[in-house]
Formats: C-alpha cells, sequence, structure tokens
C-alpha cells in the first residue's frame, strides 16, 4: 500500500473520485449526499483550489475538496473539509497523509479554519480529524433529514496556527 501518491486533482480523476464518494454514499453514515454528483456539478460545488487525489496504480483511493462556507469576503478563510478514502484503502495510513496534505495546502491558500460536518457514528472520521487538531463545538441535533430519519451531525473545526489571528 505504500506506492500510493497524493496529487492535485484533475477533471481525469473524477471518475475515480465518484467511485470513492459511491462508497462513501453506500454506508450510510458518510454524507446526506444521495447520488454522486456529475462532474460538473461536483465541480460547481467545490473551490478550485485544495482539490486532491491519493492514487495507488492510477487508481483514486481518497480524495479531499473544500467547499465554501460563504460567499462573504470576511469568511474567505473559512472552508468546509470533506475527506473520503476507498473501503480497501481504510486503516493504511491514507487517511491521515491526506489529511496532513489537505491541511497543508488550505493554509498555503490562505484558510485560516476548516470545519467538518460528521454523522457521530462516523467515529473513525472524528478520530482522524481530532489527531490533526479539529476539536468537535457541537452536535447539531436532528440537522438534517435522510430516508425518512432526522440525523444528528457533530461539528468540527480546526483554526490554522500559521493564518489568521
Amino acid at each position: 500500500m505504500s506506492d500510493w501518491k497524493i496529487l492535485p486533482m484533475s477533471k481525469e480523476h473524477y471518475a475515480g473520485v465518484a467511485a470513492v464518494h459511491q462508497e462513501g454514499i453506500d454506508t450510510g453514515n458518510a454524507t446526506f449526499q444521495e447520488k454522486v454528483l456529475t462532474f460538473e456539478s461536483w465541480d460547481a460545488k467545490y473551490l478550485k483550489t485544495c482539490r486532491l487525489v491519493v492514487l495507488l496504480n492510477e487508481q483514486v483511493i481518497g480524495w479531499a475538496a473544500l467547499l465554501p462556507f460563504s460567499s462573504m469576503y470576511a469568511y474567505r478563510g473559512v472552508a468546509e473539509l470533506s475527506i473520503y478514502i476507498a473501503k480497501s484503502a481504510r486503516g493504511k495510513g491514507v487517511g491521515k497523509a491526506l489529511m496532513q496534505e489537505i491541511i497543508q495546502a488550505s493554509e498555503e491558500n490562505g484558510f485560516w479554519t476548516l470545519q467538518s460536518l460528521i454523522f457521530p457514528e462516523n467515529k473513525a472520521s472524528i478520530s482522524l480529524h481530532h489527531t490533526y487538531g479539529f476539536q468537535t463545538l457541537c452536535i447539531h441535533e436532528k440537522l438534517g433529514e435522510m430516508n425518512g430519519d432526522f440525523r444528528d451531525v457533530a461539528l468540527l473545526e480546526r483554526r490554522s496556527n500559521r493564518n489568521g489571528e
């Protein structure tokens, strides 16, 4: 598994990104999203900077990207993090390496705060975030509806030591 590499994402990687995203959707504990977006919709949703993929033998086994927090200029350094690891790559250090790289990329691009919204049942993701300095700020009770059930969502946040005051 040590032959994987982390690269900036290109449009050519999207089929693999979508496949890994679908695995996350299938768990029922990764996202409220019910189906994978088209590349055009995904591209419009995520910021153009800080898009990374992890490749193993040219196959995407993980990805991370940032979503805008707000269109207001005051929040230009705040973004929401999405990070997904293929089932076959979980528990092998891929998530840790990708998290380090996305944090570094976000700071190089001027971000001072990263946030993540995570289902409390997704203990592996919460643990990964805590390892890299994210703090759980709150649990939003019954924040969103999924398949007829209202789900709680944990709000995690990491402040940069490099950017912001």
